[in-house]
């Protein structure tokens, strides 16, 4: 699985205890932490506690109590570090790891490698992400019930790890119908600095079903897609968020719902039950980043989220799909747009790297009728160009053996669009021509428009310009945009 370590458990190989421990401790406090058991440098001089000294010893001690020779070749200082410390953006800018990038077993795999029990993976795990923990700091779990001891925590110190989570929560900007835009400012990384938007969702259904709340992830700043009818397009690539960066929105969503229940607010929402891939960035274009905070957020002894309530969408990099499909138990969804190559060349440019044959023929592979699992096709609906008569048919022709299930979206509007919502008549004939064709096809309710919360509208265009060119229109669909911009 790319980027992530294979298994939870490491062969313990002390020939490669220097050079794991110098990725892992930071050069800022090599020179302070213990040396391997018998090597031939001198200690360095320094300071450390006698907990971290006695842990790494114990690191080194086999199982029958006998401490193993470190006597190793010069070469073990170039010995492959774990797969998960080559990850980029580990580390802040002081050097220190930051734990949230870390999958439950690659918290483990660190635990052994600076000297603790794997066990205590689990304690640190509940304290990052479960409900009611949820904690800023490792100092808050000390001195508690089933927190951590002064010896733990000057070992967490001297091992230079972090629990930021690499950006902090700015401002929430609550629309009328109750959604909440949190914009979180980052900390840390190559997009330190800049603004970065998730949404809660609030969802209430009728028929008495139980309220719930969906929160809308980022994963990139901005977004090098340049889809032709998304505000958030218009950005460009500005940074690719990490692992650390997307679970802290979900870290601090989680937050923000306990805060307002726990003061019994009169508009407190429902806890949050449902994830989805769908704010700024494309989330398959960061898949590293994006696979580990997905096995992260659906890890049962933390957040917990269910893996069929953790969407990831894509416009469509089918190789990062297929490895998606292969690694990951979440639902996978795809934004088709258009029912051509011309169309969707224009309004989805990978589409001239991955057209639509690729696309659906792997799909076809993945997702075969009657096969289980079923791929979700978003479609954004544009008053004269894709939302024909013409253009349902083609898309249930397209979509014939694959299984899957169609969420039409009702374009927002936004300033310097050249594009214009399809009239609710026509969603609707839109959508009866799926369901006739024995498809489950859903409207996506436009929400949180009032705030720039809704669908492509994410992303500050003023503060930090518009960096991806507009493309040409096809003759065919001038008259259409020329009457959105009239109307």
């Amino acid at each position: 699985m790319p980027g992530l370590s294979a298994r939870c458990a490491l062969t313990r190989v002390p020939a490669q205890c220097r050079a794991w421990s110098r990725q892992l401790w930071g050069p800022q406090v090599l020179q302070h932490r213990p040396q391997c058991a018998g090597s031939a440098e001198a200690p360095a001089t320094g300071t450390t506690t006698h907990e971290a000294t006695a842990a790494l010893q114990e690191r080194l001690t086999n199982s029958d109590g006998a401490t193993t020779s470190a006597a190793a070749p010069d070469s073990s200082d170039s010995a492959p570090p774990p797969k998960f410390l080559t990850r980029p953006g580990l580390r802040d800018a002081r050097g220190a790891l930051m734990l949230k990038n870390l999958t439950f077993c690659e918290l483990e795999s660190w635990c052994e490698l600076v000297g603790e029990r794997r066990q205590r993976a689990r304690q640190l795990w509940r304290w990052l992400y479960a409900d009611g923990a949820l904690i800023h700091d490792i100092s808050e779990a000390t001195g508690v019930a089933n927190g951590f001891s002064s010896a733990f925590l000057e070992l967490f110190r001297q091992a230079h790890a972090s629990i930021d989570g690499g950006m902090r929560l700015e401002r929430v900007h609550r629309a009328a119908d109750n959604t909440r835009k949190m914009v979180f400012r980052l900390t840390e990384g190559e997009g330190a600095g800049a603004a970065v938007e998730a949404v809660l969702i609030p969802i209430v259904r009728s028929g008495g079903a139980r309220p719930r709340t969906t929160l809308c992830v980022s994963s990139q700043v901005g977004c090098g897609m340049n889809c032709q009818f998304c505000f958030t397009g218009r950005l460009g690539l500005c940074a690719q968020l990490s692992a650390a960066q997307i679970v802290e929105q979900m870290v601090e969503a989680r937050r923000l719902v306990a805060e307002e229940a726990a003061v019994g607010a009169p508009d407190a929402l429902a806890p949050v039950t449902n994830v989805v891939y769908m704010g700024m960035g494309e989330p398959l274009h960061n898949f590293d980043a994006v696979l580990a905070s997905a096995a992260i957020a659906t890890h049962e002894l933390g957040l917990h989220f269910s893996a069929n309530k953790v969407s990831v969408s894509t416009v469509g990099l089918v190789p990062q799909l297929r490895a998606l499909v292969a690694s990951s138990r979440c639902q996978l969804a795809v934004s088709l747009h258009a029912t051509t190559d011309e169309v969707r060349n224009w309004l989805v440019p990978v589409n001239r790297r991955y057209p639509l044959a690729e696309l659906l023929g792997a799909l076809r592979e993945l997702f075969p009728r009657s096969g289980g699992r079923f791929v979700l096709f978003e479609y954004v609906m544009l008053a004269g160009v894709n939302d024909s008569e013409e253009d349902a048919a083609r898309f249930v022709a397209l979509a014939n053996d694959i299984e899957c299930k169609v969420n039409l979206i009702i374009f927002n509007t936004h300033a310097g669009t050249r594009f214009k919502p399809s009239s609710a008549d026509q969603v609707q004939r839109f959508r009866s021509a799926l369901i006739q064709a024995g498809r489950v096809c859903t409207v996506r309710d436009s929400r949180g428009d009032d705030e720039m919360a809704a669908c492509g509208q994410l992303g500050d265009v003023g503060a930090m310009g518009a960096r991806a060119p507009v493309l040409r229109v096809p003759p065919r669909f001038q008259n259409a945009l020329l009457a959105a911009a009239q109307g």
